[in-house]
């Protein structure tokens, strides 16, 4: 995993902060409409309904992870290919975003399903919430990083990986 000390609140933020964190994808709205263009850029979009952790990708996040992009994707497979070391965080985090509104934004390492061995990524996550405010889902961005990519707190436009 990225970060030395994963604790909630060193990589939690506000979602009134969720533009911040998204602007290299959110500023340019023909990349972030543009599936082939993100995956080009290593960058993913991804969406995990709560009531059934039914999970949709955007072609980038299907080649972070090494699958084909066609393949029917659990979120326990996805947890799954989580390094040991960042699944527990990732994990912690998760049910913190869920439990307060809010987002966060980790670096964690894949160990990618085709066997390319491990990657690291820049995951970066925030709850949708229903008319009612109870969140009903996570969505966000997932970012492939170049080996030696000092850890942040949101997507970074100078390490866009063109594949």
């Amino acid at each position: 995993m990225r970060p030395v000390e994963p604790l909630p609140l060193n990589h939690s933020w506000p979602l009134c902060d969720l533009s911040d964190h998204l602007a290299p994808v959110a500023l340019d709205t023909s990349l972030a409409r543009n599936d082939a263009a993100l995956a080009e850029r290593g960058l993913g979009l991804w969406h995990c309904t709560l009531a059934d952790n039914a999970l949709q990708w955007t072609a980038g996040v299907y080649d972070i992870f090494g699958l084909d992009r066609d393949a029917a994707v659990s979120r326990d497979l996805a947890v799954s290919l989580y390094a040991p070391e960042s699944r527990a965080p990732m994990e912690r985090l998760r049910a913190y975003a869920i439990r307060h509104k809010r987002g966060f934004t980790l670096d964690v390492d894949i160990d990618r399903m085709d066997g390319d061995g491990r990657c690291a990524m820049r995951l970066i996550c925030a709850p949708v919430l229903d008319r009612a405010g109870q969140v009903v889902a996570l969505q966000g961005v997932k970012q492939l990083l170049l080996p030696g990519t000092p850890p942040s707190r949101r997507l970074d436009p100078t390490i866009f990986v063109m594949l």
